[in-house]
């Protein structure tokens, strides 16, 4: 019999410590650095100094929780028809945006717009791969042995048991 198991990361600590603070301020540490990546790499995007990074990451973060996912509603039959490739239109606005709201970071013209967030998306997904963060569930699939009783002392754990293609 197989058998799957789902548990939340509260009894399996995140590397960088408890709770969500220390994941922010990672995260954001991360976004900081792609945006200097962005604009070490672009002519269309320039940062003033490190502190003006920091502020941009910010501004940017709030502004993709924010306004991002309503934009993503908004322009649903557009992003479906363009198979997605609308998102990266959204992406640039998000960054014109944030420039729009930190002085000493700047970006100019559209094609900038839209090759730093792809290349934000990209340098922040790598430095988050890099320092191993993990998502809030993690997933493990093993083969339980007979006469074995699942472990029922751990909390927020979800078991599924595979009997005849079926999963219980």
């Amino acid at each position: 019999m197989r058998q799957i198991r789902i548990t939340r990361f509260d009894n399996n600590p995140p590397p960088f410590g408890q709770g969500a603070m220390p994941r922010l301020f990672i995260k954001w540490l991360c976004l900081t650095g792609a945006v200097l990546f962005a604009a070490y790499a672009l002519d269309g995007i320039s940062v003033s100094g490190f502190d003006t990074a920091l502020l941009a990451a910010a501004a940017l973060g709030l502004l993709n929780m924010v306004f991002r996912p309503i934009l993503l509603i908004l322009t649903l039959p557009i992003n479906v028809m363009s198979l997605g490739l609308f998102t990266f239109v959204i992406n640039a606005l998000m960054l014109k945006m944030a420039s729009g709201l930190i002085s000493g970071f700047t970006v100019t013209g559209f094609w900038s717009a839209v090759f730093g967030s792809l290349l934000i998306s990209i340098a922040n997904w790598v430095l988050s791969l890099m320092i191993g963060e993990k998502r809030m569930y993690s997933y493990s699939e093993t083969s339980e042995q007979p006469g074995h009783a699942p472990d029922e002392t751990a909390n927020d754990t979800i078991d599924l048991n595979k009997n005849n293609d079926k999963w219980q």
